[in-house]
């Protein structure tokens, strides 16, 4: 019954058409190949009527009175059909239904297919998706050859769009007609419009799209347009040339009312086995005092991007990426780049089961308002290399091998000083640190459940300096070997009662670190974040990175007891302290980049460290740290926050206290509190939100920002605003905004 094909290539056109017509939201909102369900051929159709009649001179076949047909998962009824099977024309009449396999469905008065089965007519065609989507349209002209045409035509991704209080929600787009050319690849609407909440809020009296439905066909793209202070008004205008299967042109000439044109071009290729691209773009800037006071003061601007990615063998990846710009403000003044760092790259990595490997050339690029003497103070890392293999001997333990070779190139030395005190965060330097470490650990069961962890492991580091910077003579190698051991014991007491589970774990730690050398690396390049917390009191080894290392005999002393209550309830809370018993300790060891100093381990016996997490009714959760000097219990740093969310409500807030300390240059005790609310308003869909910080060392508010926001669930829009205080670190600084936001079944559109 080929007859049914027809109609649903002529209806599947519909909504192509419906699709591509819309505004530029349309072409995201609506899920790809929505309409592409077309039933294959050869299949038998099942007919039911009230009456069921055959013309053999005509070679006709009419039923009539509550008509069924079913074909390959369509069904469609109606009151009337009649079906020539020598022209191939069918005319489907009266309150006619159709239902394909997806559970879409689509009502028309008429349906009329002819041309040999070329052509279709679809009268008062209304069209509800499983996602509660309509598509009307008064009468739907479909041509397989030549073109559709709709007259009348609606879409709304939310029905009706009237909630159950009978109030328009959502938005719809309309048009007096679309004419979907799939030759020419091009949607021509006329009288195109958009209504928001049942308001008309946009309308066009003619309008052409490209066809979304064929995304490789040569032709302009959607434009786009744009504005802001420096460059004035902005129209862009991409152009997709399909050079090949597998080749992509993209050129995009864009007008700016006060810098003038720039041209940009993106080729695209793949491979069976990967794919690059390459990106160029230049101005010639009619003011450049637009941009006065920046790197960007300049009249020729532009920049050149590329970028792969391959899987040449399986279980391996491989590719680049490289960015050089005329200076560093132009991808992020012209829109092109929304992220304020650049790496140039070439990497490959393997990762098995077992076994990882990443190799990488790297160099570090700021952008934004940056000098080039400025982007010397950032590095190139040549080379970087990471390797990891884990082996599990079963009983006997498991041994794990890691590796890092780090290869530092930087060009000026990065300093700078606060209240007196003087960092190094980087050296002017030709720098290469390698480090290597094997390791064994297994665990054992105890009498009365105690778990011991034995730990073996060997470090070995070879590390070279060229003495380049004036600030540290050279040059400097370095060779060292540091044994490591250590001993874990922890002891879980489990105590239950009915549903309320308890757990209560003293944990002792003993780690032996036999070097001398706290700075293996020489400079320190990698290892300058360093907070001890209950997250790290029971490490082995608390830097961040391998240019520094803890050394000499410790001890890890505490314990965590979590608790789960039968009402849903939950306590976990952590604490202890750790001991220097013997050798150099090197968190109490400075470096130019004052890693090392008031860490909080310094001494013999560190700060106790306190943790705790937990919700004691649904829908609140509380949380808090602190460190605690055990000489005076005087609180070192300490953070307190509380979440509380309810019938669609939360509330919280949080409070941060750093002291005040010379060794490290904060000058003035550090203490802020901030609080914030988001709430249902007494009207249907509205929310608001608030949140105030509050300098309480200063005495002064931080920042306060807020907004107002509408969402039915299809239609989005929301102010904001944000305000900072004296003390803020971009003082008294303003911003303000507003978002649109529209909500189909594949995804959403905002601006």
């Amino acid at each position: 019954m080929s007859s049914l094909r027809r109609i649903a290539v002529g209806i599947a056109a519909v909504g192509l058409v419906l699709l591509a017509g819309a505004p530029p939201a349309s072409a995201q909102l609506l899920p790809e190949g929505f309409f592409d369900q077309i039933p294959a051929t050869g299949g038998q159709a099942q007919i039911e009527a009230d009456m069921l009649a055959y013309d053999g001179q005509l070679d006709v076949i009419s039923a009539e009175g509550d008509v069924v047909m079913s074909y390959e998962g369509y069904q469609l009824t109606g009151d009337k059909l009649s079906y020539n099977q020598t022209t191939g024309e069918l005319d489907f009449i009266g309150n006619v239904v159709i239902r394909d396999p997806a559970g879409t469905v689509f009502r028309a008065d008429r349906v009329r297919v002819t041309g040999g089965m070329k052509e279709a007519f679809l009268e008062s065609l209304t069209l509800t998706t499983p996602d509660g989507s309509l598509i009307k349209a008064k009468d739907v002209n479909y041509s397989r050859e030549l073109e559709t045409i709709l007259t009348q035509a609606h879409y709304s991704p939310c029905g009706l769009c009237i909630d159950s209080k009978g109030r328009r929600i959502g938005w719809k787009v309309n048009a007096s007609k679309i004419v979907y050319n799939r030759d020419e690849g091009w949607v021509y609407l006329e009288g195109a419009g958009l209504e928001i909440l049942g308001i008309p809020v946009a309308w066009i009296p003619w309008l052409v799209l490209p066809d979304p439905t064929q995304p490789r066909r040569q032709g302009f793209r959607m434009p786009s347009v744009d504005y802001n202070q420096q460059y004035g008004g902005r129209l862009d205008l991409p152009y997709f040339v399909p050079v090949s299967e597998t080749m992509d042109l993209l050129l995009t000439p864009t007008l700016f009312t006060r810098q003038g044109f720039l041209m940009a071009a993106e080729w695209a290729q793949r491979f069976e086995y990967g794919d690059y691209d390459i990106k160029a773009s230049g101005i010639y800037q009619l003011d450049p005092a637009a941009y006065a006071g920046t790197v960007g003061n300049t009249a020729w601007r532009g920049a050149i991007q590329t970028s792969g990615r391959f899987v040449p063998f399986e279980d391996w990846k491989a590719g680049w990426s490289y960015t050089a710009f005329s200076d560093a403000a132009y991808l992020v003044d012209y829109k092109l780049q929304s992220s304020k760092n650049v790496v140039n790259e070439v990497y490959a990595t393997h990762l098995s089961e077992d076994f990882y490997l990443d190799v990488r050339v790297q160099q570090f690029n700021l952008l934004g308002n940056v000098t080039p003497p400025q982007q010397q103070q950032h590095a190139r890392a040549v080379p970087s290399i990471r390797a990891a293999h884990y082996l599990d001997l079963g009983e006997v333990g498991q041994v794990a091998f890691e590796a890092r070779v780090l290869g530092i190139q930087r060009g000026a030395d990065s300093t700078a000083t606060y209240n007196g005190v003087p960092y190094i965060f980087a050296y002017q330097e030709n720098k290469v640190h390698a480090t290597i470490e094997a390791s064994w650990q297994n665990q054992y069961i105890l009498p009365a459940g105690i778990v011991a962890t034995p730990y073996l492991g060997l470090r070995g580091d070879a590390a070279y300096y060229d003495g380049s910077s004036p600030l540290l003579a050279g040059p400097i190698s370095l060779f060292e070997a540091t044994p490591i051991a250590a001993m874990d014991f922890r002891w879980p007491l489990i105590a239950v009662n009915g549903y309320d589970t308890h757990l209560f774990e003293p944990i002792v730690q003993v780690v032996y670190r036999g070097s001398g050398a706290t700075l293996p690396g020489i400079t320190n390049d990698d290892a300058q974040s360093f907070v001890f917390d209950d997250t790290n009191l029971f490490s082995y080894n608390r830097f961040s990175g391998t240019d520094r290392q803890e050394t000499g005999l410790r001890m890890n002393i505490g314990g965590r007891y979590l608790a789960n209550f039968e009402d849903g309830s939950w306590l976990q809370l952590t604490g202890g302290q750790s001991y220097q018993l013997a050798g150099l300790n090197a968190l109490g060891v400075a470096d130019t980049a004052q890693t090392g100093t008031s860490t909080g381990l310094g001494g013999t016996a560190s700060y106790l460290v306190l943790g705790a997490q937990g919700s004691p009714f649904e829908g609140v959760t509380l949380g808090a740290k602190a460190q605690l000097d055990p000489a005076g219990f005087s609180i070192r740093r300490a953070g307190v926050a509380a979440q509380f969310s309810f019938d669609g409500r939360s509330v919280g807030g949080d409070y941060v206290f750093i002291p005040a300390d010379a060794a490290i240059g904060t000058a003035t005790d550090q203490q802020e509190i901030t609080g914030w609310f988001t709430t249902p308003l007494p009207i249907d869909y509205w929310y608001a939100n608030a949140s105030v910080s509050w300098d309480i060392a200063a005495n002064a508010w931080l920042q306060a920002s807020g907004g107002l926001t509408y969402d039915d669930g299809y239609f989005v829009t929301s102010v904001y605003g944000a305000i900072n205080g004296p003390t803020h670190s971009s003082p008294n600084a303003q911003s303000f905004g507003f978002k649109f936001k529209l909500r189909g079944p594949a995804g959403e559109f905002s601006f």
